[in-house]
């Protein structure tokens, strides 16, 4: 590797780092950062906090001042070409002097993709696409299926003990883990454009699904960030089974995903929460029309925290595009729940997994698992 190469990379890197600082905050928009650097100094460097607000560019841009023109931008995602709620990053470049942007990838948007690069082309500025381009999917991996399938990124949340199980026979669960795994569900919670939940979940736990600001482990600025633009918070319950008094509903605002007839709504809007009336699927909510609607009104990420039965459910759909799994050091024995309520006669039907990260976390172990194929 070459040493501009290595420079390439190195500030890409710097520029993926700053993105990360939008971990928590920039929900519907894409995670992105942005480092404007000339002859090996970096002159400018910005992140996208949150919708509405500059871009990345426009941060790094404004703290290059006049130094930009003729230095390179490294953007973690194809600078935007359209108005939207602010003016296009591409324009903002050209106009700054810039003579050189690397890109890690192409926005996924198939109506805009690639043409913010053509502006910049048109404009006699060199432009390189696809350094550290895994790194860069994988941080916005929601945003990229909402663009490309119309679908969110589905992140299925499992505490476990060693002999995995989930809840004792009765439904107490509370708390198999400890507080470094609690922890990480509340910076999963906070990154999400979603929390999802069902009926017995909510019944059995008084589950809320809130982000709570003494558990985050976030420094000052993120926990502000996070806490600003908080998770919707959607429930599940096909039969309207959860009493509106429940914790759930006294948290705040809610969604609520049922195949219930529509003349409850009224009672539900009057409390502050919205019923969506979902078709069923066998004799249950639709769960891959609920996450396409979800996706229409922008939710990149859709954390699910439920009980064995609806994380089945999603897991028996194949709409699970990843399992963080908690397992704590105990065991619960074999009246306890299981981890999925997913049957299978044999072998052959075992969905295979690919085990993509395993760590100590706490007293615990934070298993990370993708579905293979």
């Amino acid at each position: 590797m070459t040493g501009s190469m290595l420079l390439d990379v190195s500030c890409m890197g710097r520029a993926l780092e700053l993105a990360r600082k939008g971990l928590y905050s920039t929900h519907p928009n894409p995670r992105v950062g942005c480092v404007i650097v000339r002859d090996g100094q970096v002159l400018g460097e910005g992140w996208h906090a949150r919708a509405g607000e500059p871009h990345a560019e426009v941060h790094a841009l404004q703290q290059a001042g006049e130094q930009a023109r003729g230095a390179t931008a490294y953007v973690t995602l194809e600078p935007c070409s359209h108005h939207g709620r602010t003016a296009p990053c591409a324009d903002a470049l050209i106009q700054a002097g810039i003579a050189r942007v690397v890109v890690a990838m192409q926005d996924p948007n198939p109506e805009v993709s690639g043409r913010g690069l053509l502006r910049l082309m048109q404009a006699g500025i060199a432009v390189q696409c696809g350094v550290l381009e895994q790194q860069a999917r994988s941080l916005n991996a929601g945003f990229i299926k909402r663009m490309e399938q119309g679908l969110p990124f589905v992140r299925v949340k499992l505490a476990m003990s060693l002999d995995g199980r989930t809840a004792m026979a009765s439904g107490e669960s509370q708390w198999i883990t400890g507080p470094a795994a609690r922890g990480a569900v509340q910076r999963l919670r906070a990154q999400a454009s979603v929390v999802l939940s069902g009926a017995d979940t909510v019944l059995t736990d008084g589950a809320r699904l809130t982000v709570r600001a003494d558990e985050l482990g976030l420094d000052a600025e993120l926990t502000a960030l996070a806490l600003a633009r908080p998770p919707l918070r959607v429930l599940v319950d096909g039969q309207l089974r959860v009493p509106l008094t429940a914790p759930f509903y006294q948290a705040g605002a809610a969604l609520v995903a049922t195949c219930a007839a529509a003349s409850a709504r009224e009672r539900f809007l009057e409390q502050g929460h919205e019923l969506l009336a979902v078709p069923a699927s066998n004799g249950h909510v639709d769960l891959h029309k609920l996450l396409s609607e979800l996706a229409r009104r922008g939710a990149n990420e859709v954390l699910v925290e439920a009980g064995p039965r609806l994380a089945g459910a999603f897991a028996k759909a194949g709409l699970v595009d990843e399992y963080q799994l908690f397992m704590a050091a105990t065991f619960l024995g074999s009246s306890a729940k299981p981890l999925l309520d997913w049957p299978l006669a044999r072998m052959a039907d075992a969905p295979a997994l690919k085990i993509v990260d395993i760590r100590a976390i706490g007293d615990d172990w934070r298993i990370t698992a993708v579905p293979q194929g």
